[in-house]
């Protein structure tokens, strides 16, 4: 057989999105942008697929509420610069919203893939992520010496990512979904070492808050199991990351206390407490000027460099203000603010739903990575970047369409191949 025949025969439509689907889950904390090369890519690549009638444009309920919510940020944003009379500065600074409005176009080409192949990947993929991510990880800290940054080039987008891959190999554990849950269990532990090292404090606390969920969610499953060797492994776990965590912690707890005290006592901005405290108030004063609309992206980082100088005489500036929603209100006001929370509100509702009427694990892995995802985003964005950030924007599109689907979404063939013909692809209305 002509080798380029039997490769056409092997790249099925299924099979490009189990590829797809690894790299995906794979790459963030791993390899850093290449997720964002990866996703917009595919969303591309789906769009010509999608004009020439190769796939089909899968629309339902979950979908389009999810749907909904993105256009309206995307909407809000594009409004504030037109109120500001800003739109041509800001056409450069929209580019990133690209990656959300592709959340449609991406759900439509991932819906061909069966539910179950779909969640063992993302299980499996981010697994290998994390091992990956640790391995980095060791090397940066304990050998070049700094911050683990992993791929990202950033400890707290990498953190951020890496607490996403640890949680779905622990629901992927818990749920059952794949089996082997000592090896899952080892390689979410080796995420947790890994974003100890990336010293980022605010992901120190969304990673137990998810990691609780996952165990609510799936707490009937720990009903049958052996409650006693369950606690040893765990408390092992816990002894494991004590050990190699405490003296980050406690550096990174001093260099905390450290920043308060300079602030309190000197007033001292410079630090990195100093400088978010600087950026909240800069954000917070932005925001009372133009509640509604904002000042659209290029006026508020015009605001940042400005009160910078004029309220702490400093010359600083970045282009958010660490925190999401502030950034949000900032760039696009209330309407903004309250478009970004609709988004995590939809997510989780979706979630909600298909946990409270499905039985079915793969479906019900689907929502805890949809709920995994929203508390990591939320509470890493209390001080840090929600949406606006390359890596972080791939990924909550890769968690938040991939989580959709499975949870409470609809499978397609693709064209032209039955639901029987697509590789047991069955239909769920």
């Amino acid at each position: 057989m002509n080798p380029l025949t039997s490769l056409r025969r092997h790249l099925t439509p299924t099979q490009i999105n189990i590829y797809f689907s690894i790299v995906c889950f794979f790459s963030p904390p791993v390899l850093g942008s290449v997720v964002s090369f990866v996703f917009n890519g595919g969303a591309l690549w789906s769009i010509f697929l999608l004009a020439f009638r190769r796939r089909q444009f899968n629309i339902d309920g979950p979908m389009l509420a999810m749907t909904v919510a993105i256009y309206a940020y995307s909407v809000a944003m594009v409004l504030a610069s037109i109120v500001n009379g800003a739109l041509g500065a800001d056409l450069k600074y929209f580019l990133p919203l690209l990656t959300l409005l592709f959340f449609p176009i991406s759900y439509s080409t991932w819906s061909i893939t069966e539910k179950i192949t779909l969640a063992r990947i993302a299980v499996l993929a981010s697994a290998a992520a994390c091992c990956g991510a640790l391995a980095i990880a060791v090397v940066q800290y304990h050998w070049i010496g700094i911050r683990a940054e992993g791929g990202a080039g950033n400890a707290i987008v990498f953190a951020t990512v890496t607490c996403l891959a640890a949680v779905a190999c622990l629901a992927g554990a818990a749920s059952g979904i794949v089996k082997g849950w000592k090896a899952l269990s080892g390689a979410a532990l080796a995420g947790v070492v890994a974003i100890l090292l990336s010293g980022s404090r605010i992901i120190w606390l969304a990673l137990p808050i998810a990691a609780i969920a996952v165990i609510l969610i799936n707490r009937r499953r720990f009903a049958s199991a052996n409650v006693m060797r369950l606690a040893l492994i765990a408390g092992a776990a816990c002894l494991v990351v004590a050990a190699i965590g405490f003296p980050i912690i406690i550096d990174r707890t001093d260099f905390l206390f450290s920043d308060w005290d300079a602030l309190a006592t000197k007033g001292d901005h410079s630090t990195a407490l100093g400088l978010r405290v600087a950026m909240w108030e800069i954000g917070l004063r932005a925001f009372h000027e133009m509640p509604i609309f904002g000042h659209g992206i290029s006026g508020s980082r015009a605001l940042m460099k400005q009160g910078f100088h004029d309220q702490f005489g400093m010359t600083a500036g970045y282009n958010h203000y660490h925190d999401g929603f502030l950034t949000a209100a900032v760039q696009a006001g209330l309407l903004g603010a309250l478009a970004l929370a609709a988004i995590f509100v939809v997510a989780a509702r979706n979630a909600a739903k298909a946990l409270r009427s499905s039985a079915d694990p793969a479906e019900r892995f689907g929502a805890t990575m949809i709920i995994a995802t929203v508390i990591t985003y939320l509470i890493g964005g209390l001080t840090g970047i929600i949406v606006g950030h390359d890596i972080l924007d791939s990924t909550l599109m890769v968690f938040l369409v991939c989580g959709t689907y499975l949870a409470c979404g609809r499978t397609v063939p693709p064209i032209g191949k039955s639901a029987p013909e697509a590789s047991g692809i069955g239909q769920r209305s």
